[in-house]
């Protein structure tokens, strides 16, 4: 992945966007089971095996199902003690302050139980190193008043990739702040962003359309893994 990658994905809360609802509560290396009234997995992996930036949305790289890749990503998984839950697959649609116009990616995001917060890290690590990815995004699902909280995941339906990609175009803050998002196969948004940033990222479900009162919104701890 290059420089403009990482410059990108960290300015994005995606992925993703990666975990949602049996949060993690306590020590670094303990897991628990459901947290308050969030229905997440402990934690979610958002990754691909993509190490190229993709400008074009009618790439035929972007059509990829990314089979192997998710079966080989449970086992890395299901290898560190960790267990693998469903995933899906992500048209992600990014923001490249340097290229001055969207990049497009292809991922999926992985649902992780029984892992603690070090154990993700290292998986995550894993997963980074062996798909020469400079940043794996990682998302655990925590309690809204825990002091290790510090970004929201936002799933709300009625968005694609295009829209996406009109609205970022449209909206010179979004763009600055969020830098962009995924979209599922059934196309609903997945926007992680910091706490402070959720007024922002409602106004943004409003610019593509979609309605503020179907969203899910849970909150949790996110990472970008080396």
């Amino acid at each position: 992945m290059t420089q403009h990658t990482i410059q990108r994905k960290f300015r994005v809360l995606t992925t993703a966007v990666a975990a949602l609802m049996l949060g993690i509560a306590g020590t670094q290396s303990t897991y628990a089971g459901p947290v308050g009234e969030q229905d997440c997995p402990t934690a979610e992996i958002f990754a691909t095996d993509n190490t190229s930036i993709i400008t074009d949305p009618e790439d035929p790289r972007l059509d990829t199902r990314l089979t192997r890749f998710g079966r080989e990503v449970r086992e890395i998984i299901r290898a560190h003690g960790a267990r693998p839950g469903a995933s899906q697959l992500l048209d992600g649609v990014f923001w490249s302050g340097d290229l001055q116009q969207a990049t497009y990616e292809r991922s999926r995001e992985f649902d992780v139980n029984r892992v603690g917060r070090d154990g993700l890290h290292h998986i995550a690590g894993v997963i980074a190193k062996e798909y020469h990815q400079e940043a794996v995004l990682t998302f655990r699902c925590l309690p809204r008043t825990s002091p290790e909280t510090d970004a929201v995941e936002i799933e709300v339906p009625g968005v694609t990739p295009s829209g996406l990609r009109d609205a970022l175009l449209a909206d010179a803050e979004a763009r600055e702040k969020l830098g962009g998002g995924s979209v599922t196969l059934a196309g609903r948004l997945l926007l992680i962003a910091p706490v402070a940033d959720l007024p922002l990222a409602r106004r943004f479900t409003a610019v593509l359309g979609a309605d503020w009162d179907e969203a899910e919104v849970r909150y949790g701890d996110r990472e970008f893994v080396s």
